[in-house]
């Protein structure tokens, strides 16, 4: 790793663990999606763990949480307000938060034996969902895309299969390329999109645009991840203890350690898209871990020098 470079702490501030805030009481079993809605000042997250939808007001501090029927696998605000939730057996609409889910997508595969693990949506309102087969480790995963919505059920179509289990997508700031974080590897893809106007989508020829292989220098595995305004891509390194922040050429530019020992997802917010907001897992952590962590599942914020990029919405 290099230096961490000065632009990308506030100045003053400590680089380690006490740069962190603890905003959340250890209540989530595995946090998963983390979206900033701003016009609301709150952060919203899935609880894959316990089939849950968390939301918190960062300025007052309370959160709150609503029962899903199913494991989910992600959420994406829409253009129009409300949310979209992939499910096990499909892709719900959320109209509000008290307001019934309604199913506007079956899922395209065997429910019994697979789910969705990760979307995005991008910069064309169209949802991209990564599916994997749980007792498979590594390769049987999926890639698929919902049609924005100009129809009541929008066309999910399959883009590209026998791909590794995703850890999360995140699509490039100018949306020419999608990130695909592959946590068994701790690989990081990334496949170029070749014609954005194009219906069905295609993506080209995957390239690794990184690799950080498990050893003493870099442990944990890659989890969920974001971008911020200049490109660089930042990870949760589960069970790692930290966050670290990569070039657009792959180098590890900055790690922040963390409190916890298994953060699980990372995004941008805040009025300025300055603070970094990190959710953790708290769901299959031994005792001693525990112990030595007791906040694990709780959500963290530091503010940085750098800005990331709002959230993408699917267009209906």
């Amino acid at each position: 790793m290099v230096d961490a470079p000065a632009l990308l702490l506030e100045s003053g501030i400590d680089p380690g663990v006490a740069g962190w805030t603890c905003l959340t009481p250890p209540a989530c079993a595995r946090g998963q999606s983390p979206v900033w809605l701003g016009i609301e000042d709150r952060l919203y997250w899935l609880d894959t763990g316990l089939q849950r939808l968390w939301r918190l007001h960062v300025p007052s501090g309370h959160s709150e949480w609503r029962e899903l029927p199913q494991t989910p696998g992600g959420l994406m605000p829409c253009r129009r307000g409300g949310w979209l939730l992939a499910l096990r057996d499909g892709v719900y609409h959320l109209p509000a938060w008290d307001l019934p889910l309604q199913r506007i997508a079956e899922a395209p595969y065997d429910v019994r034996r697979c789910r969705f693990d990760a979307a995005v949506c991008d910069p064309w309102g169209r949802l991209w969902l990564a599916s994997s087969a749980e007792a498979c480790e590594h390769v049987d995963g999926a890639l698929y895309c919902l049609r924005a919505r100009d129809r009541q059920r929008p066309e999910l179509v399959l883009v590209r299969s026998g791909w590794p289990t995703s850890a999360a997508l995140v699509w490039s700031v100018d949306g020419q390329t999608l990130y695909w974080t592959d946590g068994t590897a701790n690989a990081l893809w990334a496949l170029p999109m070749l014609d954005p106007a194009r219906w069905p989508p295609q993506l080209g020829a995957p390239m690794p645009s990184h690799r950080l292989l498990a050893n003493a220098g870099n442990t944990g595995r890659l989890a969920g991840a974001t971008v911020d305004r200049d490109g660089r891509y930042w990870v949760a390194r589960e069970a790692g203890a930290r966050v670290q922040c990569l070039s657009p050429s792959g180098h590890v530019l900055l790690e922040l350690p963390l409190p916890v020992r298994s953060p699980t997802a990372v995004v941008f917010g805040g009025p300025d898209l300055r603070s970094l907001f990190v959710v953790s897992a708290r769901q299959h952590r031994s005792a001693s871990e525990l112990n030595a962590h007791p906040n694990s599942g709780a959500v963290f914020a530091r503010r940085l020098a750098v800005t990331g990029v709002p959230a993408a919405r699917y267009w209906d």
